[in-house]
């Protein structure tokens, strides 16, 4: 499970760091003007698509998340919400997999009775 860990944190570095290389271009380029970037965010339809995709994607990565780590009990699973508003899915996704691998890893097997 080691590999699994491994490919999980790097997809998260790089979920994290290939978005950011395009916000900074853009607020280097725009200035840090928040309410213009959401409306850049739909500035037509090809972008509108993709950032409507994304949206309703976290929404329900965010909901399946909470409740399987509820249910498995993995500790430190509310900084996806962090990692979505500032970063997006690409970064909540493998952080909450990379989470769950190392909670999974660490507990104990139950016994099959």
């Amino acid at each position: 499970m080691l590999f699994v860990n491994r490919f999980y944190f790097i997809a998260a570095v790089l979920g994290m760091l290939v978005p950011w290389a395009f916000f900074a271009d853009y607020f280097y380029s725009n200035g840090f003007a928040p309410m213009a970037f959401l409306g850049a965010l739909f500035v037509n339809g090809a972008a509108g698509r993709f950032s409507a995709d994304l949206l309703i994607s976290i929404l329900v990565f965010w909901v399946w998340a909470t409740r399987d780590a509820r249910r498995h009990g993995v500790k430190y699973y509310w900084f996806i919400y962090p990692a979505g508003c500032f970063v997006g899915l690409s970064l909540a996704l493998p952080l909450y997999l990379y989470l769950r691998e190392v909670h999974m890893d660490t507990s104990p097997i139950p016994a099959n009775p």
